[in-house]
């Protein structure tokens, strides 16, 4: 499930973006974004920095090539609230550290996930990002 409406700012080491919750969201449980649903958020934002890497600039559709991800670690994760169905939820993401080779990426994200003008949550995350 794509749990990322649109990204706000993408470079080679930050990203911003923004995701609407849903009642469909396979994540929503009781009317709130569950603590699974907000790191799964965090790391599609985290990992479409690394991913960005494996596309040509021009295939705006991600048509080119195939990439998996996998969260790898999850070093810390602190989740102050859970968000409601509606809420636009702002996430975040660094790019701390990152080595290369010749398919596959390991890299580690600093994310932060805001809500209302509210801290919503904050976290570190190992992954691995790999062409098939």
């Amino acid at each position: 499930m794509l749990m990322v409406t649109r990204i706000i700012a993408i470079d080679k080491e930050t990203v911003t973006t923004e995701y609407q919750v849903t009642k469909d969201c396979i994540f929503v449980r009781n009317d709130t974004l569950t603590e699974s649903g907000i790191i799964e958020n965090a790391a599609q934002a985290c990992s479409s920095i690394v991913g960005q890497s494996y596309f040509a600039e021009d295939d705006l559709e991600g048509e080119g090539n195939t990439v998996i991800g996998f969260i790898s670690g999850i070093k810390t994760a602190h989740i102050h609230f859970l968000p409601r169905i509606d809420d636009i939820i702002t996430t975040q993401a660094h790019l701390i550290s990152r080595y290369d080779s010749d398919n596959f990426s390991l890299c580690t994200m600093g994310c932060q996930t805001w809500a209302g003008g509210k801290m919503l949550a904050e976290c570190t995350l190992n992954f691995m990002i790999q062409e098939i």
